[in-house]
């Protein structure tokens, strides 16, 4: 197996986490393979991944792949730092965090906080079938930042018990609803219930410009042997990857253009880039 398959096959089976390490990973596929064949496999591996498709448009929008690529990864790395800046102004001393799955740009800003001298707690969700919130409780630990881990139906108790909550992105679409692990939705309408300020920490790549012209952003759905490697003969599983929370609900969206409302943040990510809704 060549690196550019070795590199599609860990982005399809989840051996690669979070939506901007696969874009990241899909950009270094890029430049070892970049014909028609190789870009149309590498944006089919995960449905529920914009980000992905559109740092491959944007690298592909330069006559030098590797310029191309090289400013993607550019746009990653500043935008880490300032979703990281916006959202650890959020946390206060002595707050609990509560946070689903795992995400980069999440745990960036609980490590901001923490250099910043933050006293605090996390309470993280498992997240069944296969466990991304260990990811997250394992990253905080070595950072020496305390941390409950809860089984997923344990996140009523978690969230009773915070101040803020955190959530990355899959995707957002053009109504502001924002696309992320399984659960979040129903996270967040307990969020809403107990006023929990809900957030979502993303980079706007993860807006999926194709929403704006009428089509649904796809909901990836996983094997059902995730969840149970041999399950009876007449037992049906649905193993959705994501779910979508309602604008409503999101208190604000922090990415690096600010700390915005979904509706705002939406203006916001058409001004800045043009290229995603094809502008340019």
């Amino acid at each position: 197996m060549d690196r550019f398959e070795k590199i599609c096959k860990d982005i399809k089976s989840v051996k690669i986490q979070s939506a901007e390490s696969i874009a990241r990973a899909a950009l270094k596929a890029l430049l070892l393979k970049h014909d028609k064949k190789a870009v149309k496999k590498l944006i089919s591996l995960r449905p529920t991944e914009p980000c992905l498709r559109n740092a491959i448009k944007f690298a592909l929008s330069f006559s030098d792949i590797k310029e191309g690529v090289k400013l993607a990864l550019k746009h990653f790395d500043e935008a880490k730092r300032k979703i990281a800046e916006y959202g650890s102004k959020l946390i206060e001393n002595n707050m609990t965090v509560f946070t689903h799955c795992h995400s980069t740009n999440v745990v960036e800003v609980l490590l901001e906080a923490k250099k910043q001298k933050k006293r605090f707690e996390v309470y993280c969700t498992e997240t069944r079938p296969l466990f991304q919130g260990r990811i997250t409780a394992r990253e905080l630990a070595k950072a020496k930042i305390p941390v409950t881990l809860v089984v997923d139906s344990a996140a009523r108790i978690a969230l009773k018990r915070a101040d803020i909550a955190f959530i990355g992105a899959d995707a957002i679409t053009a109504e502001g609803k924002v696309i992320n692990k399984i659960g979040s939705e129903m996270f967040a309408e307990i969020a809403s219930r107990y006023d929990v300020p809900f957030y979502s920490c993303t980079d706007s790549w993860k807006f999926d410009a194709i929403t704006a012209f009428g089509y649904k952003e796809k909901i990836e759905k996983r094997p059902s042997k995730e969840v149970w490697k041999k399950a009876p003969k007449g037992v049906k599983i649905l193993n959705l990857a994501f779910e979508r929370v309602k604008p409503e609900l999101v208190t604000a969206i922090v990415s690096e253009l600010g700390i915005l409302k979904p509706e705002t943040f939406l203006l916001e990510v058409k001004k800045a880039y043009p290229f995603l809704f094809g502008l340019t």
